[in-house]
Parts: structure tokens; sequence; C-alpha cells
């Protein structure tokens, strides 16, 4: 009987508790929680398009605009140290070749090319020995199992012979003037530990590549341009970076276990003091997706890595040290914030329109308002902000103004897949054990071009 007592007064107990929050929820104004959630979700985007416009003109205006044209101007260094190029790779046989061919071509006297090829199930390590017999500043270092990229890098980073490292992907081609642009930074200044580089899109043969070109220079370029110029950068391009092997040292090299292993070492050597750099000058030419599932898979590894670092470093960043990278913490988390609640709206905005007692006027919500309109419209000038720092980049690939036309198509495209990605790799980074080794996966590289 004492059970029975003790069961029904709980059951009681949880009910009242029930019609409590019941009414504490009816009592709260919902209409003025969704006003605010709406504003959030529109202004949160328009006011960083500016953030990032002030901070990429700040940067030309102080370091870029003097430069003269990066297709023939090469910088005269005090001194000419060893480089080591180093350029991982996997199932790398239809590219390897003529990136390694590229490399050669280097406007610098002293350096040498180490490839690793990471357990490739193809002919990329034939390929490899061939060319080393061709080219000897070619060394090549055979891994027999897949170990990935960051255990690549760092095998090579410890055989290399000189304090300077450029880390290249097994399919880009390196602009011939690119090393010396890097190197400079190292001679300026020994607190930078690395600086990344300028990728440009290679494919450009569909719509979703004719977007990258203006994703690249509006979005990639112009934040890098941006937290250059406010302090600290958030990721260097991973297909194209320099380092300083003792700052790889100090920091312990990439880590093993991160999916972005550039977000991850950027974050490692910025958090121990060291300084990243962006140089626009030492571009870097790379194939991206061209596919819907491509992309997806992509922008979801990408976004994974960012939370994963988010998680790891979430304890440091409670450092008065580390104050230089609270604004980058804050705005990941406001935009990993945002990309939840686009994802709520549209879930609850459909509902509100069956449930509504007047449905006519909730079927107005449908139709375009300013507020998109003005979006659109940002978004547009910023990649002719962008598009017109970036135009002297681009004279290898025809000019930048053909790609404006098919940016309209970013906003509407690009925005609810980056989106869904966000929300996907947030959910993978939270399923990653951790401490698990992240290897290569297979990658799109897009449709090019004979």
């Amino acid at each position: 009987m004492m059970e029975q007592w003790i069961a029904q007064s709980w059951v009681q107990e949880l009910i009242d508790w029930w019609f409590l929050a019941r009414e504490w929820f009816e009592e709260i104004p919902w209409w003025l929680v969704d006003e605010w959630l709406s504003r959030f979700v529109f202004y949160y985007p328009l006011l960083m398009a500016f953030v990032w416009m002030i901070g990429g003109i700040i940067y030309y205006l102080r370091w870029e605009r003097k430069r003269g044209n990066v297709m023939s101007d090469l910088p005269v260094l005090a001194e000419y140290p060893m480089v080591s190029i180093l350029v991982p790779c996997y199932n790398e046989g239809d590219n390897v070749r003529e990136t390694i061919e590229y490399l050669t071509g280097q406007h610098y006297p002293h350096y040498e090319i180490i490839a690793i090829n990471d357990g490739s199930k193809d002919n990329t390590l034939d390929i490899l020995h061939e060319l080393a017999d061709q080219y000897p500043q070619l060394r090549v270092v055979n891994l027999a199992s897949n170990q990935g990229k960051a255990v690549g890098l760092r095998t090579a980073a410890l055989l290399a012979n000189s304090e300077i490292l450029i880390g290249i992907d097994g399919d880009a081609l390196l602009a011939p003037n690119a090393t010396a642009w890097i190197v400079r930074h190292f001679l300026e200044d020994p607190n930078v530990g690395a600086v990344t580089g300028n990728p440009r899109i290679r494919n450009r043969s569909t719509l979703l590549g004719k977007i990258q070109v203006g994703e690249f220079s509006a979005i990639v370029g112009m934040i890098k341009r941006a937290q250059r110029a406010y302090g600290h950068i958030f990721t260097i391009s991973g297909v194209i970076a320099g380092f300083r092997k003792s700052a790889l040292h100090d920091v312990g090299y990439w880590s093993p276990d991160m999916v972005t292993e550039d977000i991850d070492i950027s974050w490692k050597l910025q958090l121990a003091g060291w300084s990243i750099r962006f140089e626009p000058n030492a571009l870097c030419w790379v194939l991206m997706p061209e596919t819907l599932i491509g992309l997806w898979k992509q922008r979801s590894r990408w976004a994974q890595g960012g939370v994963e670092v988010m998680s790891r470093y979430f304890r440091r960043m409670w450092n008065w040290q580390s104050r230089g990278m609270w604004p980058l913490y804050l705005e990941s988390c406001i935009s990993l914030c945002w990309a939840f609640l686009i994802v709520m709206l549209l879930i609850v905005t459909p509902l509100q329109w069956i449930i509504s007692e007047q449905p006519q006027e909730a079927l107005e919500d449908l139709s375009p308002r300013w507020t998109s309109m003005l979006l659109c419209i940002t978004c547009l000038i910023q990649f002719a902000v962008s598009l017109s720092i970036d135009a002297v980049y681009e004279k290898r690939s025809g000019g930048s103004a053909q790609h404006y036309y098919w940016m309209i198509w970013y906003p509407i495209v690009y925005w609810l897949i980056n989106v869904g990605t966000t929300i996907n790799g947030c959910f993978k980074a939270i399923r990653k054990t951790r401490g698990q080794r992240a290897v290569w996966v297979t990658l799109d590289r897009g449709l090019r071009q004979k």
C-alpha cells in the first residue's frame, strides 16, 4: 500500500508540474520571441557582411594596395633561406604529375620538394618515383597505410632540411612567385608562425564552379583579409600555407585526430602566441567539388572541423592569455546558433501557417519582403567589393567580372547548403570519438575542362 501511495503521489506531483509549466509557457509573449528571433536571423548576416567588407578594405588600404601586379611582381628578399615544400598525396594519380612539375618552376633559388604518399591505392607512388628520377629536388616518402593528412605532414616536416615549410595539396598548382611571397613574412617578423596563401578555383565548367569563384573571393578571401586586419585568423588555407618549423614544434605539430588539420593548427599556433598572416600574392590554383553531393561532403567536413576545434579549446578560452581569440570563438558560436535558428524557423513557420486561424494573412508571409531584397543586395555589394580587390589575381583565368553574374545564386543556393552542412557537421563532431584518427577520404575534384 505504501508503494502504491508513493507512486500516486509522484504521478500527481508530475501532473501539477505539467500544469504549472503550461501556464508559464502560455504567459510568455511568443510573438515577441518570434519577432526577436526573426530579427536576429536577418540582421546577423547583414551585420557580418559589413564587418567583413570594412575589414577587407582596411587590409587592402594598409597592406595590399601598393604591391603592384602580382603576375609580374617578385619580392626582393634580404636572404633566401632553404624552403621545404610538402605535398601530401592520397590517390592523386590523375593530378600529382602536374602538381610536381608546376612546383619545379618556382622562382626561388633554394628549395626542396617532399611528396608524401599516404597509402594510396592507385598509381600515385609509381608516378612519384618516376618524377623523383627526373627532378633531383624531389624526395618521396611512402606511408604503407592511410594515416591521414596530419600524420603525413608531420612526417615530412620532421624529415625536412629547412626551418620554413610550405604545404600544398596533391592536386594544387602553386604560383611561381608564391614561395618568395610567403618567405618574406617569416623574414620580417620572427613571431610569425604561419602564412596562409590565396587559393583560386581551377575548374569553372559548372554553375557551382562559377559560384565558388566568387565565394573564394567574397567569402574566403574577404574574411581572411578582415580577420588579419582585426588581429587573428580563424584558419589558414589547408591547400596552401607556410609554416615556421620551430612554431610547429612548439605546439606539437598537426593533430592526427582532427578532421580539419588546418583549422586546428591555426588555433594551436595562435593560442600559443604565434601570429598568422594572410598573403594574397601567394596564389595556388585548386580543384573544387562541382556536384551537390561533393560540395555537401566537403562543407560538412569543414563544419565538423570547426565544431571539433571549438569543443577542444573551450577550456583554454577562459584564460586571459587567450583573449585575442575571444572574438573568433564568439563569432563561431553565434554562427552555429544562427544555423540552428534558421532550421527551427523553417520548421516552425509552416506549422504556424497550417494552424493559423487566418490562413490568408499567413500566406502573405510567403511573399518577398524588403529584408530579403536588402540581404541579396548587400551580398552582391560584398561580392563587387571583393572581386574588385581580387581582380588582379584573376587575370590568369580571364578576369573575375565575368563570374559576377553567377553570384546572384549564392544567397539562394549556398546559404541553404551551408546551413545544412553546419548542422550536419555539428552532429558528426558530437558523435565522433575523441582521439579517433582522421584519415583521407575520396574527394570530389569537379569536372576539369580539357
